[in-house]
């Protein structure tokens, strides 16, 4: 009985969540038609004069921008993250981190006697 009281009020709660959020209904910004109209025609009408080479160099031009505005990181992003040579690279990092600290100590003296070294290297510097 408590599982179908629970189930109820977890698909109330779900139904309630969906109409709240279908109730967003904030007008759209308002578009002149008749100019977005114009300057498609307009580029029609400028493509259409233009001649196959032109139509390449500005084809090539395009594609330049786009992979100019796609940096690096959005690149790796979208590939499915960082590179190999990234990943194998800060692996080494690690590993290298990970040897440079010091090992744990089993005994009371042999804490104390790092401990010591360690003061007076930082005292030295």
């Amino acid at each position: 009985m408590k599982k179908l009281l629970v189930a109820l009020i977890a698909g109330a709660f779900a139904l309630g969540s969906v109409a709240a959020l279908a109730d967003d209904k904030t007008p759209g910004a308002p578009v002149d038609q008749a100019k977005l109209k114009a300057e498609r025609e307009a580029k029609k009408a400028e493509q259409a004069k233009m001649t196959p080479e032109e139509k390449k160099a500005a084809k090539k031009a395009k594609s330049a921008e786009r992979q100019k505005e796609l940096g690096a990181t959005e690149k790796a992003g979208q590939e499915g993250g960082a590179s190999p040579q990234s990943q194998a690279a800060q692996g080494a990092k690690e590993a290298k981190e990970s040897k440079a600290q010091p090992k744990s100590l089993a005994t009371k003296e042999e804490k104390q006697k790092a401990l010591k070294e360690q003061e007076k290297k930082s005292s030295g510097q």
